[in-house]
């Protein structure tokens, strides 16, 4: 009986809920006795010339080890992220202009972490503060510039050489055009950012960090300090969360392994929470017009999408994103004309990258709120002008004019089953009663189908499976867990081949002396690649046991079968067990799987909420999904991250902003003022299941990490916008905060319930 498609429960989850897991922070190693402890010492403005520095009083505090700073730093590589200008670096410490509050600017190392912090206070900086450039439209006239070298705050653009055509909306009847933002959120990860260093002496150091891709951090590290990559071994501890915002390493790591080559001794590194809330990268961030033009019967023609992309004060990941929103800028639908363009700007706040999408929730939220524009201005349905639209099955494979291969897709179908499961019809004659009879709690029913690309640009991954005379297995693979449940999936796909039960499997990850060839996890790559190179190095490992066996039981190996860990002759009882041919000569199988082109999974959601239009407040009462990943291997792990997806979802929908005042300080800078929500706030989920392959790999799987977060947020802003259209309004930018809504409403009253909106500039 196959072991795919059950729902096992997780191997991990008796030591994280009893021993609990070991993080960075955690670590207790006897390399690392005697370390010393870091504290940075940040900015408190978001732009200013440093004057001086003034470190003596610090170094006669208890137990200081060290102050270090950007001047005694020699690091030869600038930190500097492929694309971006080249005058917009980023210094190591900052020396002579700092560019965001929380930007590092002294290292003091302490013998005990408590000593830290007093020495720091003891730090005496001054500052020739600087205009702030927070605002991208501000950003863009280039007034008050941030890298006076560069000229401009333009980091880099794409498709801005070529100009819009005038004549691209000629034959449509309705054209709407609407600037809107997709806010910059937090990825507020359980564990902030930690690392620990040391050197030995054979000249390697050795770096634990948190991180979503150790081989990618060790390669970025070695770079960055300018030696050879052997001499790095990156290791990875539990990691408590990263959506995005941990691929690779961060430029903290370098410092903490500088310093410890600096001073002889290990050093040790972790952020508190508000230090991560204003330096660790952050999401989103794009103020984005979209212009939309079609026909009254509700086909649409022409789709237009210019993007701002705010890079913060150092072009990181931020720099390429928009790559990602250009290319899936027309979601899910046949549209005859697309174009796009993209200008990525810095400001003086911290640097945007990866979160959890990366560039493709942007796209799906302007295209979806796009739909509902045009809906509301041919007085159509929103559903069934999102139908009349669709690619459709005997379409695929199918190439967007956005340039996305899309491999395999079901759309109109996912449509279809969240408007029957959610009683579609009955909820619009629930929603017209409640607004006939003028209550105060209306009814928004929101509506977004979508696509996103998932492994893109990371195909390729390595995997090895050992059997032991023991009768155990090893696994290592390439791919990075925080969260996913990598183990046990990993444990079931060699299972499948090998017949061994999962509890004696043990799956390794996070080395990069044992593994040293690795993508990570990021882009909801894990199982399309991972998985599936997992999978084929346990079914290449038994055709070796096959080929071994044969020899000593004398057979034919078309003869031979692999059952519950033995390779026997078929129809008889002679055999042998993996475990006895292991214990004969070493069985173990090196595998690397390519499935040379990203994967397109999809789906469909349905949001209702219930919205005082008294206080503005609005409650998602129920969200029905369909998230499209191919074949699921274990619905209990695909059902959470389908979970967590849809309440991050939701959460940027209602709640989350990162926000900074006009001087640049960040007023979102603790778990006090930064809004999201707990099980509490959220509704049951209702997923529905459907499977559609991809022929890229075996497995026909797809990607299913982000997927729940690109669906749910444009559906659950569609429904708040929809329980109030009837007023007058017709768009409320994210966050729908209560304050929010109830301006949208008093608006429209003021102005007679003629049509109005939100939308504002970026912050």
């Amino acid at each position: 009986m196959s072991i795919m498609g059950t729902r096992v429960v997780r191997t991990e989850d008796p030591q994280f809920l009893s021993r609990g897991a070991t993080y960075t922070d955690d670590l207790i190693d006897e390399r690392l006795t005697g370390a010393l402890h870091l504290t940075l010492v940040r900015s408190p403005l978001a732009h200013a010339r440093i004057t001086a520095i003034d470190v003596e009083e610090a170094r006669k505090a208890p137990g200081v080890a060290a102050v270090i700073t950007g001047a005694d730093i020699d690091l030869p590589a600038a930190l500097l992220f492929p694309g971006a200008d080249k005058n917009m670096v980023r210094s190591w410490l900052a020396a002579d202009k700092v560019r965001f509050v929380g930007e590092p600017v002294v290292a003091v190392l302490t013998e005990e972490a408590y000593q830290g912090q007093d020495a720091a206070d003891l730090v005496e900086i001054d500052y020739d503060p600087l205009p702030a450039v927070i605002d991208l439209r501000a950003a863009a006239t280039d007034e008050v510039l941030l890298f006076e070298d560069a000229g401009t705050n333009t980091s880099n653009g794409m498709g801005l050489d070529d100009a819009f055509d005038e004549n691209f909306f000629d034959g449509c009847d309705v054209v709407v055009t609407k600037e809107i933002v997709n806010q910059r959120v937090a990825a507020a990860s359980l564990e902030t950012r930690a690392a620990s260093a040391v050197w030995g002496g054979d000249g390697r150091l050795t770096l634990w960090c948190s991180t979503q891709a150790a081989q990618g951090a060790k390669a970025e590290v070695a770079g960055w300090l300018g030696v050879e990559a052997d001499l790095v071994h990156v290791i990875t501890p539990d990691v408590g969360g990263g959506f995005g915002a941990k691929i690779g390493a961060d430029p903290e790591f370098a410092v903490v392994a500088w310093l410890a080559k600096h001073t002889g001794r290990p050093v040790r590194w972790n952020e508190t929470r508000s230090e991560n809330m204003t330096g660790m990268v952050q999401g989103r961030a794009q103020l984005q017009t979209f212009t939309i033009g079609g026909t009254k019967d509700g086909k649409v023609l022409a789709y237009r999408l210019d993007v701002l992309q705010d890079a913060g004060a150092y072009p990181r990941l931020g720099a390429v994103l928009p790559m990602f929103t250009r290319m899936m800028a027309p979601g899910v639908y046949d549209i005859p004309k697309v174009e796009s363009r993209a200008r990525i700007l810095v400001t003086n706040t911290t640097s945007i990258a990866a979160y959890r999408g990366a560039g493709r929730p942007e796209a799906t939220a302007a295209i979806e709120r796009a739909m509902d524009m045009f809906a509301l201005e041919i007085g159509m349905d929103a559903a069934e002008v999102r139908r009349r639209n669709l690619i459709q099955p005997d379409q695929f494979p199918f190439t967007t004019k956005g340039g996305a291969p899309y491999d395999s897709g079901e759309y109109e179908k996912a449509l279809d089953m969240v408007l029957e499961a959610s009683g579609y019809t009955g909820l619009r004659a629930e929603q017209k009663r409640r607004r006939e009879a003028g209550e105060v709690v209306q009814l928004g029913i929101g509506v977004s189908v979508f696509v996103e690309i998932t492994g893109g640009g990371a195909f390729s991954e390595d995997a090895s499976v050992q059997v032991h005379p023991d009768g155990t297995v090893t696994v290592l693979t390439g791919t990075s867990p925080h969260g996913q449940g990598h183990a046990t999936a990993w444990a079931m796909l060699a299972n499948e081949h090998l017949g061994i039960p999962i509890d004696k499997i043990t799956v390794k990850h996070g080395d990069t002396d044992l593994i040293p060839r690795g993508s990570g996890t990021m882009g909801s790559r894990s199982l399309q690649t991972g998985g599936v190179a997992v999978y084929k190095a346990a079914g290449e490992l038994v055709e070796l046991a096959k080929q071994r066996a044969a020899d000593l039981l004398e057979a034919n190996v078309d003869d031979l079968e692999v059952v519950e860990g033995r390779v026997g002759v078929k129809g008889t009882d002679k055999g042998v067990t993996l475990a006895e041919l292991a214990g004969k000569e070493e069985l173990k199988v090196d595998s690397v799987f390519d499935s040379g082109a990203p994967t397109f999974p999809f789906g469909a959601h349905v949001a209702v909420v219930e919205l005082d239009t008294e206080s503005g407040k609005a409650v998602v009462d129920k969200i029905i999904t369909v998230d499209d990943a191919g074949p699921v291997l274990n619905p209990l792990l695909c059902e959470g991250q389908r979970h967590g997806g849809i309440a991050q979802g939701i959460s940027q929908a209602l709640l989350e902003e990162v926000v900074y005042d006009e001087d640049g300080n960040p007023l979102t800078a603790t778990f006090a003022d930064y809004g999201f929500p707990s099980a509490a706030e959220l509704p049951s989920f209702t997923l529905l299941d459907m499977a559609t392959p991809t022929h890229l790999n075996p497995l026909g799987v797809k990607g299913i990490g982000e997927a729940g977060t690109i669906g749910a947020t444009p559906a659950v802003q569609s429904a708040v916008v929809d329980a109030v259209s009837h007023l007058g309004v017709r768009h409320i930018d994210m966050p729908a905060s209560p304050l929010r809504v109830w301006e949208a409403i008093e608006a429209a009253r003021s102005e007679g319930g003629a049509p109005i909106d939100t939308a504002r500039s970026t912050s």
